[in-house]
C-alpha cells in the first residue's frame, strides 16, 4: 500500500491497477451530512455530459464505467477505465456539504483499491464547505492518480457549476389534494436535490419522465451495522421478536438483522407478500414485477438490502407497503440508525429515516400508490407488535386493509 500525500502524483500502472478497480472515501463528518460526488470531465476540465456525474441522484455512468455504493460515511466506486470514451479525460472525486464545513472532518481518506490511500483531517482545511479529495486523469497516454485535498468556498451546487454543469430548479412535494405532478427539470439539468420526508403523513407525486413508466426503482434499507455494539444488555438483545413468535433460539451474538419486505395490491384486486419469511422473494419481469433481492443475514452487507420494483409495468400495481422489522440484535429503531431510500431513475431520492425509541419491531415504511399513473409515495412510519394470537404482520395487514391470511414463518 502507497501512503500519498496532499499534492504527490503516481501511475497507476505503476501500482499495478492495470483493470477495473474500487476508489473508497472514507469520509468521517459526525452528524454533519456530507455528499460525495465522482466529476467526470473533459480536458477543459467541465463537464461536458452530465451523465458522467456519479453522485447520490445518478449512481452509474454509462457503460457502469463507473458505479458508486453510498454507505453511511463509506462511499465506493467501481471504476472502469476502459470503459470511459474518449472525451472524459479526468474523474475528480469530491465531498461537499451544507450543513457545516470540512474543518470538523475526523480521519479521512481516499484509497485506491489495495494500492494507495491518501489521508486527510479536517485540520487540512478552514470554513471550506467543499473539498476536491483527488483525481484520476490521463496524461501522456497513461492514467494517473493526484491527491488533491484542495478546500472549496461552495458546497455541492458551487462544485457543480464549477466544473461547468447546472442544476435543475428543485420543486416541493406535492399535497395530496393536488393531482398535478411537478414540471420535470430540462435534460440536459443536474438534479442535486434530495427528499426526506420528515413526519408521518408527508407526502410526494413523482411523475413519469416518459411512456416507458418509472424504470427500475430501487427501494433500500441500510442502518448502522455497528449500532449493537453498547446499545443494550445482551440478555435484551437476545430476547428476539420472531423467537416470541416462532420458537426461534435466541440470536447471534453481536448480529443485526434488519428485514425489508412488502404487501402489494395489483390493479386486478390480487394481492401478497415479498419477504424473506417463507422464502416469497417476489418477480421482477413477471407479476407481481417486484423482487426482493436478498436476506442480509449479518448486517455485513455494505449495500443493505433491496426490494427492485419494475416500474415499466407500474400500470399494473395499485400500491405497494414497504415494511421492516428487526429480526434480532438491537432492541429498538432507533438504535438501528436506519434509513430507507426510494430511488426512481430520473426523479430526487426519497429518504425516510428510522429513529424511533419504539420496542415495536414491526414498522410500516412508506406507501407507494398508483395514482391515475402517477406515483405517490406516502411516509407511513408506524410501529406495530403481536398480541396474543394476532401477529405484527397481522396487525399491519389489517391497518391497511389487505387482508392476507398469516401463518407462522421462519428464516432457514
Amino acid at each position: 500500500m502507497t501512503n500519498f500525500t496532499r499534492g504527490q502524483k503516481g501511475k497507476l500502472a505503476d501500482l499495478g491497477l492495470n483493470g477495473p478497480f474500487a476508489v473508497t472515501l472514507d469520509i468521517v463528518s459526525g452528524s454533519m451530512e456530507v455528499d460525495v460526488s465522482c466529476f467526470g470531465v473533459d480536458a477543459a476540465g467541465k463537464l461536458s455530459d452530465d451523465r458522467y456525474m456519479v453522485f447520490f441522484n445518478q449512481k452509474s455512468a454509462p457503460d457502469n464505467a463507473i458505479t458508486v455504493d453510498l454507505n453511511g460515511p463509506r462511499s465506493t466506486f467501481q471504476v472502469d477505465l476502459a470503459r470511459l470514451p474518449a472525451s472524459i479525460d479526468k474523474l475528480v472525486f469530491t465531498a461537499a456539504t451544507e450543513q457545516g464545513s470540512m474543518r470538523a472532518l475526523g480521519n479521512s481518506s481516499m484509497a485506491l483499491g489495495q494500492a494507495a490511500t491518501f489521508a486527510f483531517t479536517g485540520n487540512d482545511f478552514q470554513d471550506e464547505k467543499a473539498v476536491i479529495i483527488g483525481e484520476l486523469y490521463r496524461r501522456d497516454g497513461s492514467w494517473r492518480f493526484g491527491a488533491v485535498g484542495q478546500g472549496f468556498a461552495g458546497g455541492l451546487a458551487a462544485l457543480l457549476k464549477h466544473f461547468g454543469g447546472s442544476e435543475a430548479a428543485s420543486s416541493s412535494p406535492a399535497p395530496v389534494s393536488t393531482p398535478a405532478a411537478p414540471a420535470p427539470p430540462p435534460a440536459n439539468k443536474i438534479s442535486l436535490s434530495k427528499i426526506r420526508l420528515e413526519k408521518r403523513g408527508d407526502k410526494i407525486s413523482l411523475d413519469k419522465r416518459d411512456s416507458g413508466g418509472y424504470g427500475r426503482i430501487r427501494v433500500n434499507l441500510n442502518w448502522n451495522q455497528n449500532a449493537s455494539q453498547g446499545q443494550a444488555p445482551a440478555s435484551k438483545l437476545d430476547t428476539g421478536f420472531l423467537g416470541k413468535l416462532f420458537n426461534k433460539p435466541a440470536g447471534r451474538a453481536g448480529g443485526i438483522d434488519l428485514d425489508i419486505g412488502c404487501l402489494f395490491e395489483m390493479s386486478n384486486g390480487s394481492k401478497s407478500a415479498v419477504q424473506a419469511l417463507g422464502n416469497s422473494w417476489g418477480a421482477y419481469d413477471r407479476p407481481p414485477y417486484i423482487h426482493l433481492e436478498g436476506d442480509d443475514r449479518t448486517g455485513s452487507i455494505s449495500s443493505g438490502e433491496n426490494i427492485f420494483i419494475n416500474g415499466t409495468h407500474f400500470d399494473q400495481i395499485k400500491r405497494v407497503l414497504v415494511y421492516a422489522f428487526i429480526y434480532e440484535g438491537v432492541p429498538n429503531w432507533a438504535a438501528t440508525d436506519g434509513m430507507v431510500t426510494i430511488e426512481i431513475p430520473g426523479q430526487p431520492t426519497v429518504e425516510v429515516r428510522l429513529d424511533s425509541d419504539s420496542q415495536h419491531a414491526m414498522c410500516a415504511i412508506a406507501m407507494l400508490e398508483n395514482h391515475d399513473g402517477n406515483l405517490q409515495v406516502t411516509k407511513l412510519v408506524e410501529y406495530f407488535g403481536g398480541q396474543g394470537k394476532i401477529t405484527a404482520h397481522q396487525a399491519m395487514d389489517e391497518r391497511y386493509n389487505f387482508g392476507l391470511n398469516w401463518k407462522a414463518g421462519r428464516k432457514d
